[in-house]
């Protein structure tokens, strides 16, 4: 028996609609872009086993992945997943990383920008630092003025991006809710900077502060990694320098955030100005005529 020819209600078969994108956090090893762990990247669930498995990485590399999957403090671990899970709306068909921050940039950076944490819709979304949300869109603007990134812009960790001579990294990797770190969040978290600072001391030349928070974080940091400390810590402010004897130079930089951008108390110059310095300073840019 032959089937009857379509009826003039039967119509082309349509296409499946499309897949939506897993929700919560992308796990080690499945093929994120510039994922730095794997399944077996060993995982700290406490502050202790943070210092620990920080002390023990062999390489910038080594720190990148196991803080990538750091599980050390409770709240911060239950917000950066909670925001993978549920997403904006505007993000709504996109993964989310969901996951504690990597550093980007090369192991033997001259020069380090230290900021405060990811965003939970910027890099807790894309998997990249600054990425994805307005204040790295003003970041990585100046730092490509600067001469110290490939392109103007970052949007997704495959985006072609390549930092030249530069590392970016954070006080605290996760995304914390309100952009609020406790103290001892940041405690904890410090291992990782302290340990990436070790590594970074052939090479590193300058360090850029972005924001108060950053510059507090900053300097216990430098201390437990065996850099001198200067007779006087510097208040913070924009422009604030610290020449440490035998290490790098560090100067600070108010946070591109929206709030300071769209006041005015931070502008696209007075950021460029501060990237360059450090970029002379560590010989990744030629010098002024006047000697800035």
């Amino acid at each position: 028996m032959t089937r009857a020819p379509a009826g003039p209600s039967e119509g082309p078969e349509r296409p499946a609609p499309a897949a939506t994108p897993r929700r919560g956090p992308a796990p080690p090893g499945t093929g994120w872009p510039g994922d730095p762990a794997t399944a077996s990247t060993p995982v700290a669930r406490t502050a202790a086993r943070v210092a620990r498995l920080a002390a023990a990485a062999v390489d910038v590399g080594d720190v990148d992945a196991r803080s990538s999957v750091c599980r050390a403090c409770p709240r911060l671990v239950s917000w950066r997943e909670e925001v993978a899970q549920v997403r904006r709306a505007a993000y709504a068909d996109q993964p989310y990383w969901g996951r504690p921050m990597a550093s980007f940039g090369p192991p033997d950076a001259r020069v380090l920008v230290l900021g405060l944490a990811p965003a939970a819709h910027g890099g807790n979304r894309t998997g990249r630092i600054f990425t994805g949300d307005r204040s790295g869109d003003w970041l990585f603007a100046a730092l490509h003025r600067a001469g110290l990134a490939a392109l103007a812009t970052s949007t997704s960790a495959d985006d072609g991006q390549r930092m030249i001579g530069t590392r970016i990294t954070a006080a605290v990797r996760c995304a914390p809710p309100a952009n609020k770190p406790t103290p001892a969040e940041r405690d904890a978290c410090r291992p990782w900077l302290v340990r990436e600072l070790e590594l970074l001391r052939p090479t590193l030349r300058a360090v850029v502060v972005l924001g108060g928070f950053g510059w507090q974080a900053l300097w216990p940091a430098l201390a437990a990694a065996g850099y001198p400390a200067p007779a006087r810590r510097p208040v913070f402010g924009h422009g604030s320098r610290a020449d440490l004897p035998r290490g790098p130079l560090v100067l600070g930089c108010y946070h591109p955030s929206q709030q300071n951008t769209f006041t005015g108390r931070v502008t696209a110059q007075m950021l460029e100005d501060v990237l360059s310095a450090a970029a002379r300073h560590a010989g990744l840019r030629p010098v002024d005529v006047d000697g800035r």
